[in-house]
């Protein structure tokens, strides 16, 4: 159970014993001989009365707060545990192919262009690996408060074409298109925006179909700068999109997923918005597919 249930728990149960305490004290008192008249007595045992009530009130608050963090803590615990057999599964399945890449080059004499074909695929599964441990060193310096930021002054158009011209090369995406309604420059960590952004088009793609379509326009209103990344893929229904950026959240029912992903890059590009001084959230589509929209402030 988290600290502040705990704290709660045991406090309960300190107040419990004390009103037993003291009940036990008034009810000797009642019993003692005849000499206390009615009306003290009366008054006293509506005292008991009402501080029974307020007993009983207590009680059930106190059941229903543990009762809610029980649940909640079960929920967690699920993600979590959906978290791990995904991130083994995810870790083994690139260098389990890497390692056959490998093994074809040194088994087998293949041509020069065959074998910058395997090694860079090669290359491709391990970017892809590298992403997902960043992300899991990421969200630990997130839960310890240990991320150190460091602000400079940029331009974000300049880093966007970076992000998607590495994206046209190494997945060859025909329907990744970048329009550009702003030339401002914001005061962040660099290195934080572009990892938001990596993780924005990663669940763009996992998501889309076989020919995904991602456009991310930047514009700008008054002292802000907006860089929306559109998407034709499947959507977030209604009840998960207040859930989509916690911790270990994936859209779709775990028991029959074929996505791969770990659950935290949502929640690492919502974190670095903030630490930023930005925001991350979700527009409302008229379309099929998402709209996340990065907020930033402008320099």
């Amino acid at each position: 159970m988290k600290r502040s249930t705990t704290i709660f728990f045991y406090f309960l149960g300190g107040y419990v014993l004390l009103q037993f305490t003291w009940w036990a004290y008034h009810l000797i008192e009642l019993t003692k001989g005849g000499q206390l008249e009615n009306d003290n007595v009366n008054r006293k045992m509506l005292m008991i009365m009402s501080e029974g009530l307020v007993f009983l009130l207590i009680i059930l608050v106190g059941l229903w707060r543990i009762r809610y963090s029980m649940k909640k803590d079960m929920v967690q615990a699920n993600r979590q545990k959906n978290f791990l057999l995904s991130v083994t599964h995810e870790l083994k399945t690139p260098l389990a192919s890497n390692k056959l890449m490998l093994q074809t080059i040194l088994k087998h004499k293949l041509d020069q262009e065959k074998q910058d074909q395997i090694l860079e695929k090669a290359i491709s599964e391990n970017v892809r690996l590298e992403g997902m441990i960043d992300n899991i060193l990421n969200a630990t310096k997130l839960d310890h408060n240990s991320l150190q930021t460091h602000h400079t002054r940029f331009s974000v158009n300049q880093l966007v074409n970076k992000v998607v011209e590495r994206y046209l090369k190494t997945y060859q995406i025909s329907g990744l298109k970048v329009i550009e309604n702003s030339q401002s420059t914001t005061l962040a960590d660099e290195n934080m925006i572009e990892t938001l952004l990596v993780n924005l088009i990663d669940n763009a793609i996992k998501y889309c179909d076989t020919n995904p379509e991602i456009t991310i326009e930047i514009c700008e209103k008054n002292e802000l700068i907006f860089i929306d990344v559109c998407d034709n893929g499947l959507g977030i229904h209604k009840n998960m999109q207040s859930e989509i950026f916690k911790k270990f959240v994936r859209v779709g029912d775990e028991n029959v997923r074929s996505k791969k992903g770990s659950g935290l890059g949502l929640y690492i590009a919502s974190e670095f918005a903030k630490v930023n001084n930005g925001r991350l959230f979700l527009l409302e589509s008229s379309t099929k597919g998402s709209i996340f929209r990065i907020e930033l402030k402008k320099a």
